[in-house]
C-alpha cells in the first residue's frame, strides 16, 4: 500500500534559471524546468502541454499564483500554488495560500498557511468520463 504511488518522471534538466541576486516582476511562462533562487513578483504559469518542473530552493520567494504540472517547493509562496502533477514541499517551504494537488509529498517543518485541496487526476477522470458514455477507454478496442 505504501509503495501505491510513485513519483511521476520529472524534468532532470533546468532550462531557465532566476538567480540568487534577481528580483523579476511580472508574470513567468516557462516550458521544462525552471529552479528559482530570486524572487518573483507575479504569476509563475507553466505552457501549457508541457509536463514542465518548477523549483524553488530555499532562497527563493513567488508572490503570485503558481500554475505548473510538477512543483517541488523549499522556498516562500505568497499565492496559491495548482499542480495536476505532483506536488513537494521540503523542510523550509512556507506556502501563504492554497494548495490543488493531485499528489502530494510533505516534508517535517513544512507550513501551509491555506487549504489543501485534493484534484482527482485528469488522465482517471477521462478515463471515468468516456467509459460513463460508453465509449472505451483508452488502450481498449
Amino acid at each position: 500500500m505504501w509503495g501505491k504511488y510513485r513519483k511521476p518522471k520529472q524534468t532532470a534538466h533546468i532550462d531557465s534559471l532566476i538567480g540568487q541576486n534577481t528580483r523579476i516582476q511580472g508574470d513567468v511562462i516557462f516550458s521544462g524546468g525552471l529552479h528559482v533562487d530570486g524572487a518573483v513578483q507575479g504569476s509563475v504559469i507553466a505552457a501549457e502541454g508541457e509536463d514542465s518542473v518548477l523549483t524553488l530552493s530555499e532562497r527563493g520567494t513567488i508572490e503570485g499564483e503558481v500554475k505548473v504540472p510538477n512543483v517541488v517547493i523549499n522556498g516562500h509562496v505568497i499565492g496559491d500554488v495548482h499542480a495536476s502533477g505532483h506536488v513537494e514541499l521540503a523542510s523550509q517551504a512556507r506556502i501563504q495560500g492554497n494548495v490543488y494537488y493531485s499528489l502530494i509529498e510533505m516534508a517535517m517543518g513544512a507550513e501551509v498557511n491555506g487549504n489543501l485541496v485534493h484534484q482527482p487526476d485528469e488522465t482517471v477522470v477521462s478515463l471515468k468520463n468516456a467509459e460513463a458514455e460508453g465509449e472505451p477507454a483508452a488502450g481498449e478496442s
